[in-house]
This record gives structure tokens, C-alpha cells and sequence, in this order.
């Protein structure tokens, strides 16, 4: 999760440099100092479970984490019994990443297509009980306790839950009908080691990593494998706790922030402050193969710490119980390092480590293939889903993946829907996945992932449920029916969701004769818009390593089909990244990719013998010495679209 500041970023061209800065939001806000605004602290409530589960429930919610308890107050309040239950026996507060892991930030989806009236926060997408629960804390910065226990009242008031958090272990129960698996309930190890097994109409799957539905047999693409990167994903985080963070110290920090001129990295409310990207620049990992900082995140607490989110961990499995604690050690070596660091700055001049959240943030696992994977071409065009069940606008915000990278951010858009198909597992009933590992491909998650998206997901789960009992059909049958989609739609619209059907007027970019050609750009992750899409600059010049390192990424993806090396169309080139790239080069480095032998000269003609460059594409290069970013994107769509089924929908 990035910090979310109050002023949009700028973007650089392709592969834009993700700093630690603000970004979506509004206005910085102002500050007021006040010693009655802070300071008291909840009493953490402590959270109680049932002591005896039933033998069947309407509805099971595996996983506390925010997505979790949406999911179960939605069918709570939609008249099913539910059981809540967690399998991660360490968890003793409801909201997981956000509580244990302590990320005290929420990345909001703003409403940008509105205009804001006044000051304070704009309007934002995805009401319904994410919007109670949020309106209940401190706002998208809080305090963890505070969080914590406004989880525990959404789910304490409803009756109709039964709350477990200690189970030792929990498979699923499932019958196979027709080639189809069916989901019919859980097997839980109690603590102690007894087992139980609990039979429901529905199991919704809110774990972070979709563990019950990898379990069920639920197919998942992991990290950036849908770019033919499976052994990359994004970097984890271990967000620590600083003390002696006083208001004198918060002072400072803002006039910090202030003085470095940017407004666009860094701001500053009562509640949290994001920048001191130029200071972290300084920083020296001691870890430099798996460690990184970031500018910070910095949270305040109700008892006077605060805490930091910009410690990066590299080559951490998140599905890997002990590749998860190697980070926390590697992130308690690291620590104290920073510590030292950040002592220079008066500001930090008196802080102490207070300690190193239980859990790791963990960004990026499993990816389910679901009945339709929401894309980042989704993310581009702000499309509207018939089968819509929350809104997102986060920018697609792809944190590093190595020491060596910037992370981007692929597209900022205005407002996409995501479908209720893309919580239901594809060959798979009687389940549905809500979270970060839903069926989004990896580059749309970077936007989907975040918490305000998942509750709502979560909440359409619930009712989803209770519809499909009474209605006695499977959840890809639902997904199927427009009728039982719009009632659905209906209840969640009366349950505080907004979720009318919209259209946006196409952005400039989508205007522009490359369009077509960025549009597959963007979708194998060769493109970038940073920002307010100002990157998607399609009449910058290219040059020869952009188009050789476009066709790197390609044959990544189709490694039978471009067997060759587009790098051999560099030999005896110094410096490719200063020299434009020419027609006859372009079409040379794919003739390289396929493995072709030919002459350069030639290059042209034989891709077009070969239907591999068309004359509709030839005929929009203006210059044959000189082609843009668009128009080599155009030409890789070509070499793309002469095997395949056609550009990315």
C-alpha cells in the first residue's frame, strides 16, 4: 500500500519512479495542533469466541482480515448464520493486515469524476460497511486499536455470527459433480487437535492468499506469471513503531516537508505524513541484496508512537511460512540501522524502536482465475462491468520487485468496476474469494488489491450467498443471470452500496492513432502512465534498446513463438539507448525475436510477406528513420497479433 497523499504526482515517461510520495487525494491538509485531538487511546477490547461450533451454518467466512468481516456482516444482516474463523492461531484482534500487520493507512478510491466542494476529505466510491467501519476511526490514517475495535463492533452487534479465532487448521470440504468441484463446508483442528467438520451452503474464502481455494483446487497464476515473470512479485513490508514522537517532533517533520519544496511527495495532517524521499535516497542498506527503503510513511498512534511503512523485503514467498519469518529476521537486523540513520533528522533525534509488526505486509501471491479476470486494459478505459459490484479508482500502483527496480505505476484511473465474476473461481461452486487474491491479473491487483475495494467485495459476497440459497443456484449460474445479478445489485444498493451504471467520456489517450498499439503496451507491462497518465507520451521519440527490451518482454510471454534473441539486432551498436530507432532496425530486432535470419535491409519486406507487419500500421509511420514510442508499440502488436488470438480486451 502507498501512502495516499493529498495532491496527485506528476509522472515521468515510461517506467515512471515510484517514491514514497502522496498521491491520490485532494488538498494537503491543515494542520491543528491541539493536545485534546489526540492523544487517548482506546482500551483494546479484548475479542471473544464462541466456545462450541454448530455442525452447519448458511454461510462460513474464512479469514478476519477487513474483507472478512465485511463478508460476514453482510450475511449476517442479510438473516443467514454465519461462522467467522480464523486460521492463523497467533491473530487475537479482528482486521489482520491492517491491525496485526499495522498497516494504518487506507488507500482510498476517490472520486474523481466529481467535482469537490470545500475543504476536508472528497467524496470517495465503495459506501456500505467499509464507510461504517471507516467513519468510526480516525480516518484513512488510524490508530490500530481503534481500528481493531471498530471491527469487533461491526461483528459483535450481529447476532447472527459465531466468531472463532483459534483454529489450529482449515480445509475445505468438497465434492466433485460433473468435473465441477463443490465446495460443501470446512473441516476445522480445534485447538487441542480435535477435528470438526462444519457443512454450509457457502464458504467465502477472505484469507490474504485465497488459501482455501488454492486447497479446494482453484486455479491461480502466482505473482507477475500472467507476464511471464512467475518468480517476481512485489516487495513485502515490515512496518515498525517508533517512539518519543512528540508534538514538537510532528512540528518539525512538517516544516521538514514543507521546506523541501515538493508538495507533490510529501505532506502532512494530524494523523500521518508521507516524504523524506530525497533523505531515505541516502540510507544504506546494510542488506543490499534483499532490503530497500522508500521516503516514509509515518502514522501516528493515540499513546504516542508512530509507525513507519518504507522498510522494503525482497525474495519473500508470502505462501511460505518460513520464507515469511526469514523477512521479520531480516527486517530486525535491518531495523536499528534505520533507527541510526533517521537520528541525523532533529525531528527523529530521540526515537526508539517500540517494535516490528507480527505479520508481515505481504502484497502480492496467488492471482485466481476466476470466470473474468479484471484487466489493466479495464484500469485504462474506466470500464463499467453489467455484473458491477464495487468501484476502484486507486492508481495501479506496482511497488519494486528488486533492489535494482523503481517500481511504476501502470495507469490512474478515474473510476473501472470490477464483476462479480471475478469473485467466483472458475470451475469451482459454493465458493467465492474476496481480497487482494481475487481474479484480477497482477498489474490490474496493483490498483484492485486495496482494502476499500476488497470490503466491498466482501459485502457483496455475503449477500451473494443468502441470494443464491434462496434462489437454490450456483454461484457461476448467478454470474450468468442479469436478473439475479440486478437484484443483487438492488440489496447492495439498499444496504448503503451506490452502485449505478456509468460512462466516461474516452481519456486523450485513448485518442490518439497508437492507441491500439499502447493499449498492448500497457497490458504486457512495457508501458506506463504514471501518475495522472502523463507518461503515455506516444510521439516521444524511441530508440533501439526500448524497442530490442519490448521484444525481451514479448518473448517472455510467448517463449515458443520468439525463440530468437532480439538482442542480436544490437551487435556492434554502442550506446542503442541514444540512437533513434529506424523502420528497417524495428522490424530487424522482431525478425531476431523470431528467429529469423535475414539482412536488415530486407527486413521490412519480409515481415509483410510473412503477415507479420500490416500496411494499415506501415502506412501511419511518418518518418521511417525516426518512430515514436506509439508507433513502435503498433509494430509490436503486429508481430504479436500474427500468432495470437489479437490485442488484449
Amino acid at each position: 500500500m502507498r501512502k495516499r497523499g493529498k495532491i496527485l504526482l506528476g509522472a515521468a515517461a515510461l517506467g515512471v519512479v515510484i517514491c514514497a510520495g502522496g498521491i491520490a487525494g485532494w488538498i494537503r491538509s491543515e494542520i491543528e495542533w491541539s493536545e485534546a485531538d489526540g492523544l487517548k487511546k482506546q482500551e483494546q477490547i479484548a475479542v471473544a469466541s464462541v466456545h462450541e461450533l454448530q455442525d452447519r451454518y448458511d454461510v462460513i467466512v474464512v479469514g478476519t482480515d477487513p474483507e472478512g468481516v465485511a463478508a460476514a456482516v453482510s450475511a449476517s444482516r442479510n438473516k443467514a448464520r454465519t461462522l467467522l474463523i480464523e486460521s492463523r492461531p497467533q491473530r487475537k484482534v479482528l482486521g489482520g493486515l491492517m491491525t496485526v500487520g499495522w498497516l494504518n493507512s487506507i488507500d482510498m478510491n476517490w472520486d474523481k469524476t466529481v467535482k469537490r466542494h470545500g475543504k476536508g476529505e472528497g467524496p470517495y466510491f465503495n459506501k456500505g460497511i467499509f464507510a461504517e467501519w471507516y467513519k468510526q476511526t480516525e480516518g484513512h490514517s488510524f490508530d490500530v486499536v481503534t481500528a481493531a475495535n471498530a471491527f469487533y463492533g461491526l461483528v459483535r452487534a450481529e447476532r447472527n455470527i459465531d466468531l472463532y479465532m483459534s483454529a489450529a487448521a482449515i480445509e475445505p470440504v468438497k465434492a466433485v459433480d460433473n468435473h465441477t468441484i463443490a465446495v460443501k463446508g470446512i473441516k476445522v483442528t480445534l485447538q487441542g487437535g480435535k477435528t470438526q467438520t462444519i457443512l454450509a451452503h457457502s464458504v467465502i474464502d477472505a484469507t490474504q492468499d485465497a488459501d482455501l481455494a488454492a486447497a479446494a483446487g482453484a486455479s491461480f497464476t502466482i505473482g507477475r506469471e500472467d507476464l511471464g515473470d512467475p518468480d517476481t512479485r512485489m516487495a513485502v513490508t515490515a512496518v515498525f513503531r517508533l517512539r518519543h514522537i512528540d508534538d514538537h517532533a510532528w512540528k518539525r517533520i512538517a516544516r521538514r516537508l514543507d521546506s523541501n519544496g515538493d508538495t507533490a511527495v510529501s505532506g502532512i495532517n494530524n494523523w500521518t505524513a508521507w516524504g523524506y524521499d530525497k533523505e531515505m535516497k541516502g540510507y544504506e542498506p546494510v542488506d543490499k541484496k534483499r532490503t530497500r527503503m522508500r521516503g516514509l510513511n509515518i502514522g501516528r498512534q493515540r499513546d504516542g508512537t508512530v509507525l513507519i511503512n518504507a522498510l522494503q523485503l525482497f525474495g519473500i514467498d508470502g505462501l511460505n511460512e518460513a520464507s515469511r519469518q526469514e523477512g521479520l529476521a531480516i527486517a530486525r537486523r535491518e531495523i536499528p540501522h534505520v533507527i541510526e540513520y533517521l537520528k541525523q533528522y532533529e525531528e527523529f533525534g530521540r526515537i526508539e524502536l517500540d517494535g516490528i509488526a507480527p505479520e508481515l505486509y505481504v502484497r502480492e501471491t496467488r492471482h485466481l482465475v476466476g470466470l473474468y479476470r479484471l484487466s489493466i486494459v479495464d484500469l485504462l478505459e474506466n470500464r463499467d462491468q453489467w455484473d458491477r459490484i464495487a468501484f476502484g479508482s486507486y492508481s495501479a500502483d506496482i511497488q519494486r520487485t528488486s533492489p535494482d527496480d523503481h517500481g511504476t505505476v501502470a495507469v490512474h484511473p478515474l473510476k473501472y468496476a470490477v464483476p462479480f465474476r471475478s469473485i467466483v473461481p472458475k470451475g469451482i461452486d459454493g465458493l467465492l474469494v474476496v481480497g487482494r487474491s481475487a481474479s484480477f491479473d497482477t498489474l490490474a491487483h496493483g490498483s484492485a488489491r486495496v482494502i476499500p475495494v476488497g470490503m466491498a467485495t466482501g459485502q457483496a459476497a455475503g449477500a451473494a450467498a443468502v441470494l443464491a440459497a434462496e434462489q437454490g443456484v450456483t454461484f457461476t449460474e448467478m454470474a450468468q443471470s442479469k436478473a439475479l445479478i440486478g437484484e443483487l445489485q438492488s440489496r447492495l444498493n439498499e444496504q448503503g452500496m451506490e452502485l449505478a451504471p456509468y460512462r466516461l467520456a474516452p481519456q486523450s489517450y485513448m485518442k490518439h492513432k497508437a492507441y491500439p498499439g499502447l493499449r498492448l503496451a500497457v497490458a504486457m507491462g512495457i508501458a506506463s502512465g504514471g501518475y495522472r497518465n502523463e507518461a503515455f507520451a506516444m510521439d516521444k521519440p524511441s530508440n533501439i534498446l526500448r524497442m530490442v527490451n519490448a521484444m525481451k518482454t514479448a518473448r517472455k510471454l510467448h517463449p515458443i513463438r520468439l525463440p530468437g534473441n532480439p538482442a542480436d539486432a544490437m551487435d556492434g551498436l554502442a550506446d542503442p539507448d541514444k540512437i533513434p530507432l529506424s523502420l528497417r532496425q524495428a522490424a530487424y530486432t522482431i525478425s531476431c525475436a523470431f528467429g529469423w535470419k535475414t539482412d536488415i535491409e530486407k527486413a521490412v519486406s519480409e515481415l509483410e510477406s510473412r503477415g507479420v507487419l500490416s500496411t494499415a500500421t506501415l502506412r501511419l509511420i511518418e518518418d521511417h528513420d525516426r518512430l515514436t514510442d506509439g508507433e513502435t508499440y503498433l509494430l509490436l502488436r503486429d508481430a504479436l497479433n500474427s500468432f495470437t488470438k489479437g490485442e488484449p480486451s
